[in-house]
This record gives structure tokens, sequence and C-alpha cells, in this order.
């Protein structure tokens, strides 16, 4: 495994597996991996013949205020668990190579940011779809893979890739949980034990909407109510949203007639925590 900084280093390996006919897959991070990565990291070893990791904590998709600057940054570490699971090489550039001076070009897909994550998180997707746009051309992987916990960056990046035309097939892979059914997140380390035990509203609520849900219940108002009642038990809980949408077009559902996304994003003391859950029959 190598690890590459240089944006045109990168280039030269992959277009040189590309011509000898090697399929690449491709994972996008941030870093500080856990097991979720690795998930993501297995399915493109098993997929494709070479698998590229980026690890770069991309500043442009973080709002005032946030936590660019103490986001956990373990390359050391990553790049350990990343070579045992298989990886090719990880591209780690800096962010002076990536938003050079001068730089003014930027990726925006409208509608589908325009609720969840989106609302209280203004200018969030356009930074995330402006890098992934980046990292695509860069690696010209031909599939790239990302968790279903983000499933509305997912559904974004889906989107870019279909309306640009990019030859690239976008792989939601199944959230990973830890035994209790807490999401697997890397903000997770900033919690304490007792608010990681609090985290735990989050996915109960999610429970508590598809047993709502299996009982017969398609109203989306009174099920949403249910969830919230279970996240206000706990004491460090504030509710960002709570929400059941269409998945394809992120638009609030007053009905439900399967196949919908419950989603809810909660601080937990001062961490901000998001889940979500397909409910179908």
């Amino acid at each position: 495994m190598r690890i590459i900084c240089s944006i045109q280093g990168t280039k030269r390996v992959c277009r040189t597996a590309q011509k000898k006919g090697m399929s690449i897959g491709f994972v996008p991070t941030m870093g500080a991996l856990h097991e979720g990565h690795m998930s993501l990291i297995r399915a493109s070893v098993k997929e494709n013949d070479f698998t590229v990791l980026s690890i770069f904590v991309n500043p442009i998709q973080f709002g005032k205020g946030e936590d660019f600057n103490k986001y956990p940054r373990t390359l050391e570490k990553d790049a350990k668990a990343a070579k045992k699971n298989g990886v090719d090489i990880i591209f780690c550039p800096d962010m002076r190579s990536m938003y050079p001076d001068g730089y003014r070009t930027y990726v925006e897909v409208g509608s589908l940011q325009d609720n969840l994550c989106g609302v209280s998180r203004p200018g969030h997707f356009k930074g995330v779809v402006t890098v992934v746009a980046k990292l695509f051309e860069i690696v010209r992987p031909d599939r790239a893979y990302f968790g279903r916990k983000d499933a509305q960056q997912a559904a974004i990046i889906k989107k870019m890739a279909e309306d640009l035309n990019m030859d690239v097939r976008i792989r939601t892979m199944p959230t990973v949980r830890e035994k209790n059914g807490l999401a697997l997140s890397s903000r997770n380390t900033y919690l304490s034990y007792e608010e990681k035990k609090e985290a735990l509203v989050l996915y109960r609520s999610l429970k508590e909407a598809k047993r709502l849900y299996h009982t017969g219940e398609t109203n989306a108002r009174r099920i949403i109510s249910g969830m919230k009642k279970i996240i206000g038990s706990a004491a460090s809980a504030k509710i960002d949203y709570v929400k059941i949408a269409d998945p394809r077009t992120m638009k609030d559902v007053r009905n439900l007639k399967g196949g919908e996304l419950a989603a809810v994003c909660v601080y937990i003391g001062k961490t901000r925590l998001i889940d979500n859950i397909i409910l179908e029959k």
C-alpha cells in the first residue's frame, strides 16, 4: 500500500491501473476510520481490482462554529487499518492543493439539499459535492462507496454523478452499528460515557417508527410524535430534526406508502449525530 499526497501522483497511479484494465473502487473519507469505513473498503476490495481510499478533512463542508479544527485526524492509525483491509493507495492531499489561491469553482445539487441536514447546515452539501466531484476526477473510479447512515449525502452524490454524466456507479452500503444499535460515526469519539448511553435514543426512536409503521400507522405526524417522545427521554438530547421523507426527493411526506426514510438529527451534549432507517414492510 502507498500513501500519496499529490494530485498528479494519484492521477498517475490510477491512470496506470486503468490502462492495465483494472477496475477502480473508491472510498472517500475524512479519516478517523471505524468499522463502518472498513465495511466500505472491504466491499470495494471484493468488487474491484484496485481500491483507493481518500483521507481529507474538507474545510468547505464545515460551517462557522462547527468542528473542523477538532475533527479527529488519525492518519497513522487509519493507514494501518486500511492496509490490513486491502487498500492499494491512500490519497491524502493537503488543503492548499485541493483549494489553491484563486479557487472559484463549486458544484451544487438543487432541491435534494433543501431539507434535513441542508436546513441546519447551509452550504454543507455544496462543500461535499464540490470535493467529491474533484475526487472523482482525480481518481476516476468505476465504483464509489458511501454509507447509508448519510442517506441524504449519498442521494445527492448519486444525483450529481447522474446529472454530470460521470462514469461511476454509486454504491450505498448498510449502516454499521455497535451491538447496542448506535450507528458508528467518527464523531462518537466526542461523547462521554454517559452521553454515549443517551445517544441510544436515536436508534430507539427509529425502532419506534418501525414499530408504529408495522402496526399499521401511516400518518407521518403521529409517527414523528412517537419518535420525539423517546428522544426527549434523554436529558442531554436536543433535537435538530425528526423527519419522514421520500428517499428519492428528500421531501417530507404526510402519509406513508412504504419505502420512506425516517431520519433523525440530535445533539447529544455538543455532539451532532444523525441516523436513519427505511420504513418498509
